[in-house]
């Protein structure tokens, strides 16, 4: 309806999940707080659920046969497996423009609550009382946010005006709920204007609240900018059928609390390397506490973190040696990020980009300017004894 091609669709019926299991024998039962059915079509696995019905208790209590509801004292929905009519399950839904039915038989949309009228406006609008419905599940609001950014839609004001008072809400949702709502956000190919509603509405600071920080002290007498670029580069990607990665994603958006404890574990007299470990492991326990991420991704944003420093050092075979490192690209490319913002030397950026556009006479030449000068004729330069060389993994200053 709005000239774009959908990702999917989600599909909806009357029939009982335990029916559904009936009629397709490759079908199983998932989830607890929403009872779904995951219906094996070849490699393809569609999820179906079941009409909901309204809510008319206010204890929560389940009404229907078969069915069971449970709330929090606060109103967030725990469990929602109370069953009902289409029309029903359309009320239930979030917003206006995510509550119309394609119907396959005769290839109909069917309008229960004036979404069409809102989606020709342009108007995200929330079904019902906006306060109640974030209260049910405050990931509602940061929805909210999403689809205004996505489709460049304006939120009604009614459902924009409780978002900013409701926004601690987001406190109460599981970390691992709020990792998956992330990569919507911010993978999507329009993190920048997500990003600046979320700052703009108070969720942001309840998403990453560390960064929050950093980013509303600034640095010195200017802003940090490093995060919006980050994201209007991951929107570049994604617009060009780039790959992107979670890894960086929270490199960038966790970077600036890194470098502020850093700062401050470095004035406590601690190594470089302990000084660096105690700061990422301050920085991933606290975001914990709001946002799951996997080690997967943890792992490899470390990897870029340390090689940042690292990227300074190119002389000899150094620099050969970063170029196979597995995270070397990305850590190139999160370099770049910094040049770009005034935080990294330019010429240090621009001199891996030579370095690697280079073929290998090029390359020995680049490094070789990097070497110390050959003594004078008839000066010898002094014998130094033989030491190893620290691990690597001993990693030193975020920043220069």
């Amino acid at each position: 309806m709005l000239g774009r091609e959908p990702k999917d669709f989600d599909v909806v019926t009357n029939a009982r999940p335990e029916e559904i299991r009936k009629l397709f024998h490759s079908a199983c039962l998932i989830g607890r707080r929403f009872r779904l059915a995951h219906v094996r079509f070849g490699r393809e696995i569609i999820e179906v659920s079941t009409f909901r019905a309204l809510m008319r208790s206010a204890e929560g209590d389940g009404e229907a046969e078969g069915g069971d509801l449970l709330k929090t004292e606060e109103g967030r929905l725990l469990r929602d497996n109370v069953f009902g009519t289409q029309e029903e399950d359309a009320i239930r839904r979030d917003f206006t423009v995510n509550a119309l039915y394609y119907d396959i038989r005769d290839r109909s949309v069917i309008d229960y609550v004036g979404g069409a009228a809102d989606l020709r406006a342009g108007v995200l609008r929330v079904i019902g009382d906006a306060q109640t419905r974030y209260r049910e599940d405050p990931v509602r609001m940061v929805r909210a946010v999403r689809f205004a950014a996505r489709l460049g839609f304006r939120i009604e004001e009614q459902t924009a005006a409780p978002i900013r008072e409701g926004a601690a809400l987001l406190s109460g949702v599981p970390p691992a709920r709020m990792f998956e709502e992330v990569l919507k956000l911010f993978h999507g190919g329009y993190a920048v204007g997500t990003y600046e509603l979320l700052r703009s509405f108070g969720l942001f600071r309840y998403m990453f609240p560390l960064t929050e920080r950093c980013l509303e002290r600034g640095e010195g007498d200017f802003p940090i900018t490093l995060v919006a670029r980050a994201l209007a580069n991951t929107d570049a990607r994604v617009g060009a059928g780039k790959p992107v990665t979670p890894a960086f994603l929270f490199a960038a958006l966790l970077w600036e609390p890194a470098r502020f404890e850093l700062a401050a574990q470095l004035a406590k007299g601690l190594s470089n390397h302990d000084a660096f470990q105690r700061a990422v492991d301050h920085v991933l326990r606290e975001q914990l506490r709001a946002i799951t991420l996997p080690k997967r991704f943890s792992v490899p944003m470390r990897e870029i973190w340390a090689m940042q420093s690292r990227l300074e050092h190119r002389a000899g075979r150094q620099a050969f040696r970063l170029l196979e490192h597995p995270r070397f690209r990305a850590a190139y490319d999160f370099l770049l990020l910094r040049s770009e913002v005034g935080e990294a030397p330019k010429e240090l950026g621009e001199w891996w980009t030579r370095f690697q556009e280079a073929d290998e006479a090029g390359r020995h030449a680049l490094t070789a300017q990097l070497e110390p000068s050959a003594p004078a004729p008839g000066k010898r330069r002094r014998r130094r004894g033989r030491r190893t060389s620290k691990p690597e993994a001993e990693g030193k200053p975020l920043v220069g």
